[in-house]
């Protein structure tokens, strides 16, 4: 299989999903609502980590956006660690802003948490879905693909993230308003940026001349060779 590093384009999609997976951690730590749609802040910027792990997987294959998505859980555990470990650290006397920090950054460790088991369901069974339909469609009808493992990965993600992440804090009935208004919102995401998927998608498999179908790939999320 050719290495990561030996495609042009792949470095940059990777610090973007990375860097898309952090934020958007940061950010849950605030609920936001627009209009009648209430949702944790993350919800507006992580959509994207979905359209680029589409991306991935549809451009470079399932075995590499695999490890792709490891390296985000990676840099999400190193994040939650720093966190803890300034959170805990005595601070000289002049600074007051100790209970600030931990009101949002001391909540980061459990909504890093519900993160990544949420990721991990939502994202593999998304590209799982991709790799296959694409194999069934014979690389036709882009969108089918998109739009169908999307609804699958982040009916799983956004039901995993919001309980595990918030139960106790909301009641059901608050909770489940925001797991509906974060599955619209995802979803709807994903169908508008459709037509940037395609062009970036066109462009990635005619720069890099590749366009990977995962016939014979070993779909096991945690083998991370071949």
């Amino acid at each position: 299989m050719k290495k990561l590093q030996g495609f042009k384009h792949l470095p940059g999609i990777t610090a973007f999903f990375v860097g898309v997976l952090l934020i958007s951690n940061i950010a849950s730590t605030k609920m936001v609502q627009i209009g009648s749609f209430e949702f944790d802040g993350g919800t507006l910027l992580f959509p994207l980590a979905y359209i680029f792990g589409d991306i991935l997987t549809e451009v470079y294959g399932y075995a590499r956006s695999r490890r792709i998505i490891w390296y985000g859980f990676g840099m999400n555990i190193l994040m939650v660690l720093v966190f803890m470990g300034v959170a805990y650290l005595p601070a000289p006397e002049w600074w007051g802003n100790q209970d600030a920090f931990m009101a949002i950054l001391g909540q980061t460790p459990r909504i890093v948490a519900a993160s990544m088991v949420a990721y991990f369901a939502g994202e593999f069974s998304n590209s799982y879905l991709l790799a296959k339909i694409k194999i069934w469609m014979k690389g036709r009808r882009l969108w089918v693909r998109t739009i169908g493992s999307t609804l699958i990965g982040e009916g799983l993600d956004t039901t995993l993230f919001v309980l595990i992440a918030f139960y106790g804090v909301f009641s059901m009935a608050e909770l489940w308003i925001v797991i509906v208004s974060n599955y619209i919102f995802k979803v709807g995401v994903e169908v508008v940026f459709t037509p940037l998927t395609y062009l970036i998608v066109g462009k990635l498999k005619k720069s890099e001349e590749i366009d990977t179908y995962d016939r014979d790939t070993n779909f096991n999320p945690f083998r991370l060779k071949g």
